[in-house]
């Protein structure tokens, strides 16, 4: 069972993710929280899977209740939803180590498979802010990365360009266990929390560029 924490200062907003969470067999909805200080108050007390939080609330706001709640030794992971896809807090709460956004007129089968992906360890970047998030970022030089042999630097690019792992597979002509394998040491190597982090350490360091 997956276990959600919805953090959103407008109960209606909460009332809906909670219904489309619970009507799923393997999502269970743990707790609400009003702000960004119950967020992680409710979060250290809880310890759900994921939570999904909203970045405008009062009292502390969702990127630092993100900074928080991640900061912590917790296998929590944390969904940013936003109510406008040209929000320029997006990219920094991704820096506070969100482990991605949608924004929050996603359809709900959307949500759940969002929740589900990042349990799993993946990332979720909806595709109309991408172009933004990626324009947003200062390039390059940001972060320096630890030296990448050619097949980790031409993985790290695949990632960045947003392929999964079986897009990967079958045009390096690999089997997915084997670059699930790759990724995973990759992710060691340059310190990604996850996929959406190495994206970020990629166009940060210059190694990737948008439009490339």
């Amino acid at each position: 069972m997956i276990t959600v924490l919805i953090c959103d200062d407008a109960p209606i907003v909460r009332m809906g993710l909670r219904m489309a969470v619970e009507s799923e067999p393997d999502l269970s909805v743990v707790g609400e929280a009003g702000d960004g200080a119950e967020a992680v108050a409710a979060t250290r007390e809880l310890k759900p899977d994921v939570v999904l939080l909203d970045i405008q609330m009062p009292r502390v706001d969702g990127i630092e209740a993100a900074r928080q709640i991640l900061a912590e030794e917790t296998k929590t992971r944390v969904l940013v939803l936003t109510t406008y896809d040209h929000d320029d807090n997006v990219y920094a709460a991704l820096r506070a180590g969100a482990s991605g956004f949608l924004v929050k007129d996603a359809p709900p089968e959307h949500v759940i498979e969002a929740i589900r992906a990042i349990e799993a360890g993946d990332a979720v970047l909806s595709p109309s802010v991408t172009r933004r998030l990626l324009d947003s970022v200062t390039l390059p030089g940001g972060v320096k990365l630890p030296e990448l042999s050619e097949q980790d630097t031409k993985l790290l690019r695949l990632i960045a360009k947003g392929m999964t792992n079986a897009e990967i597979a079958a045009g390096l002509d690999l089997t997915p266990a084997t670059v699930k394998t790759y990724v995973s040491r990759l992710f060691t190597k340059i310190g990604a929390r996850d996929r959406t982090h190495a994206v970020v350490l990629a166009y940060e360091s210059g190694l990737a560029r948008p439009g490339s």
